[in-house]
């Protein structure tokens, strides 16, 4: 009785050390006495999988323990270069149903990565004082290159969110990497450019003194600078505002990163964070079979001459199930319209440059 008791015991330690130490990091096996219990608790949750590349960055921790809390997340893998272990520890004694596993530097990437059903980027380095997201470009760019590249080998099929930037640039860096590896899926590759919205429908509501949750600004172009163009005459609910008004509105919504990184506080992560897990979680509810799912981002696209753009997208079981064209724009947005597209072009070839230099 008391061999069967231990050997109770012993399977229980196991299968909370399988959450707690996954293979990648654990340095029992071979001098412990505890086989390794097969990935999952009972209770586990029915759900996607969904990983995170940068789990241990500014935006990729608050966005980690967000997503632990969603309940479509049945496996979450956190991944970093540094620091994963402590996190995945940290937001895996969250009584929530996603089951979460680390995973630890360059040669853990492709483990992190299989049988994944989403794949969130965050990694990349932050903005500073002082940086525009060009800046970034050198050091992100390589980055969200290797990523890529393990995407394209170990769920090709995944839906994948990118955030580090230059989103103008990085998406199509991504793009450039999955054409190469024949795994290219327009449809399965979204910039993420929900903050913008997230800011356009805060700083809209302070204005009008409205409920931001009930207020709806369509944000299209890019996700940098004047690129960033929000289109106020297509706010919902419908509001009139006076032109000092508009320029006030589309300024603060252009500069909402600057505006956090001027405050001290470095670039944005919590706000990004946030705007990342309603993205993300539009996403899954999409791939869940939701209905009328919709969203603006960064996307392959033929709303304008150039290939990506962003604008309001369907969300369903594949992705981008649907485009949509960007409705009548004043004159103010058609200038603001022109100067973005000007930038963009720019943005977007010098990630294809990159990837085919």
């Amino acid at each position: 009785m008391q061999e069967t008791n231990n050997s109770r015991v012993n399977q229980r330690i196991a299968t909370i050390s399988a959450h707690l130490n996954p293979p990648s990091f654990s340095h029992m096996e071979g001098s412990s006495g505890l086989g390794r219990a097969d990935c999952r608790a009972k209770g586990g949750s029915t759900g996607f999988k969904v990983a995170i590349l940068g789990a241990a960055g500014g935006i990729g921790q608050p966005l980690s323990l967000l997503m632990k809390m969603n309940p479509l997340v049945s496996v979450l893998h956190l991944y970093d270069v540094v620091n994963t272990p402590g996190v995945t520890a940290d937001i895996s004694h969250m009584d929530t149903g996603a089951v979460v596993r680390g995973f630890l530097g360059q040669q853990q990437l492709e483990e992190a990565l299989t049988g994944m059903d989403l794949v969130i980027i965050p990694a990349g380095v932050p903005r500073k004082p002082g940086m525009t997201r060009d800046d970034l470009f050198n050091i992100n760019a390589g980055i969200v290159k290797t990523l890529c590249e393990g995407i394209a080998k170990c769920c090709p099929n995944a839906i994948v969110n990118l955030i580090s930037n230059p989103v103008n640039s990085t998406v199509p860096i991504a793009a450039e990497v999955f054409k190469k590896a024949g795994t290219f899926d327009p449809n399965r590759l979204l910039g993420v450019t929900m903050l913008d919205a997230v800011r356009a429908n805060t700083f809209v509501a302070e204005v009008m003194g409205l409920d931001p949750r009930e207020v709806d600004v369509p944000v299209i172009g890019g996700h940098a600078g004047v690129t960033i163009l929000p289109l106020l005459s297509q706010v919902k609910p419908p509001c009139s505002f006076t032109q000092k008004e508009i320029d006030y509105l589309t300024n603060r919504i252009q500069n909402g990163g600057t505006e956090v990184v001027e405050a001290g506080a470095g670039s944005a992560t919590l706000s990004m964070a946030y705007a990342a897990v309603q993205f993300a979680d539009a996403c899954l509810r999409g791939l869940r079979g939701d209905a009328d799912i919709v969203r603006c981002a960064f996307v392959a696209s033929h709303v304008t001459e150039l290939p990506f753009f962003a604008s309001k997208v369907r969300l369903g079981r594949c992705g981008v199930e649907e485009i949509y064209p960007l409705g009548p724009l004043n004159e103010y947005e058609r200038v603001g319209l022109e100067k973005a597209k000007k930038e963009l072009e720019t943005s977007i070839g010098k990630g294809v440059a990159f990837v085919k230099k």
